[in-house]
């Protein structure tokens, strides 16, 4: 009798194509890092304009502390929409934003773009996955190339899944 390995114990591994090869774009699309910019720079504003108003005491950080801190916060989550870029690749799908996650092809069991139609100028699409073990991940996709690549994915995943 010969020893049983991993692969046996389950489902086959899923094994993307991308026949365009390594894809990689903006995760959030144009208006949106405009109006995260906007937002952080309309706050700091706002907080310097009460502090010469007198709302924060004699000090900066007296009164309007937790303010100045939420908006350091806003202006680090801004910073990395800006920077943020998704790869879809033959081993997986990767995005770095706040923190890198990245989901390898072999492991997913389940895709599903989520899309708001007419508003995609604005909210990038965002492409869901599972595994097989129920972990899951949502990652965002403006770039059209790497959206292509995305729904590539998710059919062949779906037609790859499919009962038998």
């Amino acid at each position: 009798m010969t020893p049983l390995l991993p692969e046996d114990l389950g489902p086959p591994p899923f094994r993307f194509s991308a026949s365009a090869g390594p894809t990689e774009g903006a995760a959030f699309t144009r208006p949106y890092k405009a109006l995260v910019v906007a937002m952080v720079i309309i706050s700091l504003a706002w907080w310097i304009r009460l502090w010469q108003l007198g709302h924060w005491g004699e000090h900066p950080g007296q009164g309007g502390g937790w303010f100045l801190l939420a908006i350091a916060l806003m202006a680090w989550t801004g910073w990395a929409v800006l920077r943020s870029r998704t790869r879809i690749d033959a081993d997986g799908i990767s995005q770095n934003w706040i923190w890198h996650k990245q989901m390898p092809c072999r492991e997913l069991a389940y895709a599903r773009l989520i899309r708001i139609r007419g508003l995609e100028w604005l909210m990038a699409p965002r492409l869901y996955v599972r595994t097989l073990l129920g972990k899951f991940a949502v990652f965002y996709v403006a770039d059209p190339q790497v959206l292509a690549q995305a729904e590539c994915l998710v059919k062949e995943l779906s037609e790859f899944r499919r009962p038998r």
